[in-house]
């Protein structure tokens, strides 16, 4: 029997159209920037756990996003084993590059909502149809805007997460094309990128 959450990915993405993701970073950094992502008003932070190392990472900013009321999901969760860390380091959410269903069941049986990444129209349908309501598309700037754009057409009701390569010179246009969320991670890092991101937040 699947566990119950109440947060859902439109609770999680509804204050702000940003997610960060902090991928490869030592534990401080990616504490450091977790926080000031949070200080900006990026309220969602994803860690990806491509590593037992990686998920120690991640148990650090789940903890100190819960002192903030701040969800921190585990990304690339692409097999049982890196579930099994994303659950045990208190992951609030789940994120892969690809549709499994076999990842996706699992997640949401351990009651994490999961967002699988997406990239054609037969994606989107099989992970529709599976009950996964947000869908990552990626790599987005490969996809490039006009994909959004034309999956405007068959899917207007399908909210996308745009993941690759976006960062805050380029995701104006990705909203403007019909993404509900960009993700973005080396900005992070940029001082200039995050006055930019800023001031993506206040529209």
């Amino acid at each position: 029997m699947a566990t119950v959450n109440p947060l859902t990915f439109d609770r999680i993405f509804a204050k702000a159209p940003v997610m960060a993701i902090l991928r490869g970073m030592p534990l401080g950094k990616s504490v450091e920037l977790a926080t000031r992502a949070w200080d900006l008003g990026i309220e969602c932070v994803e860690v990806p756990v491509q590593s037992r190392e990686a998920a120690e990472v991640l148990a650090a900013v789940v903890e100190a996003g819960a002192g903030r009321g701040r969800p921190v999901g585990a990304g690339t969760v692409t097999t049982a084993e890196r579930l099994a860390w994303a659950v045990s380091a208190g992951a609030a959410f789940t994120v892969a590059p690809g549709f499994d269903p076999e990842v996706a069941r699992a997640s949401l049986d351990a009651g994490l909502p999961h967002l699988p990444g997406v990239a054609t129209a037969t994606d989107v349908q099989a992970a529709r149809a599976m009950g996964l309501d947000w869908l990552k598309a990626f790599p987005a700037s490969v996809l490039g805007p006009d994909w959004f754009r034309a999956m405007r057409g068959p899917f207007p009701d399908v909210p996308f997460v745009a993941t690759g390569g976006i960062d805050a010179s380029n995701a104006p246009a990705y909203l403007a094309a019909g993404a509900k969320v960009v993700a973005v991670g080396s900005a992070l890092e940029d001082p200039e990128q995050l006055r930019s991101l800023a001031d993506l937040l206040k529209h």
